[in-house]
């Protein structure tokens, strides 16, 4: 058979996988803060058995994501922040720290800030946040977790802890299959904190997947898909025909 059934089958699994990833997108537009994932691929020759190029297929390349900043959204909530501008709040897991820009905070039974995932929101000093009982608490445009007791004045205002904002270069970081990013292999196995990362209390920023983008491109794959069907069947009839000429039956 021609090998140009090879050729369009790579790009169709290519535009099925790419189809993948735009319904993990779509199923997280209201994700807060997540981050659009993206499907790179790029064409490389095919080298036949002389040395030569014959054709040209595709192959994935490095994943990355769209890092754009999304909409936010008050929420007036004392436990919601979102991070204004590049940056992520630090965050505690099991395979080690990881970074999130979800800033729908909880306090968990054990007294602990907590993102809606229950890992644990880390502070400058690189260990969880204590929240103690009954305190009422707020953040600072720079981090800073405030208490206030029931009763107290504000001037009894706590300090409790800083949480660990981090701003390290995109490009090193990788997106986990939890949906979290870790420093990737190679780089330094936890960012350092960055006095320069801002937080806005009472707000949380939304996924900044685009829907209507989404769909447009969903549409645009489905095409892609079609059109590299077509050329399967195209190349499979031009086969039949050139076996009947072939054939002594005619």
């Amino acid at each position: 058979m021609d090998r140009v059934v090879y050729t369009a089958m790579s790009g169709a699994s290519r535009v099925l996988e790419q189809q993948s990833v735009i319904s993990n997108n779509l199923a997280n537009v209201s994700t807060t803060g997540f981050r659009e994932q993206l499907a790179v691929y790029r064409s490389v020759p095919v080298v036949g058995e002389q040395g030569l190029p014959t054709r040209v297929t595709t192959v994935t390349s490095t994943p990355s994501s769209n890092f754009r900043q999304g909409t936010m959204q008050e929420t007036g909530s004392p436990l919601d922040l979102a991070v204004s501008g590049d940056g992520w709040l630090s965050v505690q897991t099991p395979t080690g720290e990881a970074y999130t820009r979800d800033g729908e905070l909880a306090v968990n039974a054990q007294g602990i800030l907590v993102t809606q995932q229950g890992q644990p929101v880390l502070s400058t000093g690189g260990g969880p946040i204590n929240i103690p009982d009954r305190g009422t608490l707020t953040f600072s445009a720079d981090g800073y977790v405030n208490v206030l007791g029931a009763g107290d004045t504000p001037k009894d205002l706590q300090i409790v802890a800083q949480l660990k904002l981090v701003n390290p270069p995109a490009a090193s970081l990788e997106r986990g299959g939890d949906g979290l990013f870790r420093m990737a292999a190679g780089q330094p196995p936890v960012a350092q904190a960055d006095p320069n990362v801002r937080v806005v209390p009472g707000f949380v920023e939304k996924s900044n997947v685009s829907p209507a983008e989404a769909m447009v491109g969903m549409i645009s794959n489905a095409r892609r898909f079609e059109m590299q069907m077509k050329v399967i069947g195209d190349a499979s009839t031009n086969e039949d025909k050139g076996n009947s000429i072939l054939s002594v039956n005619g």
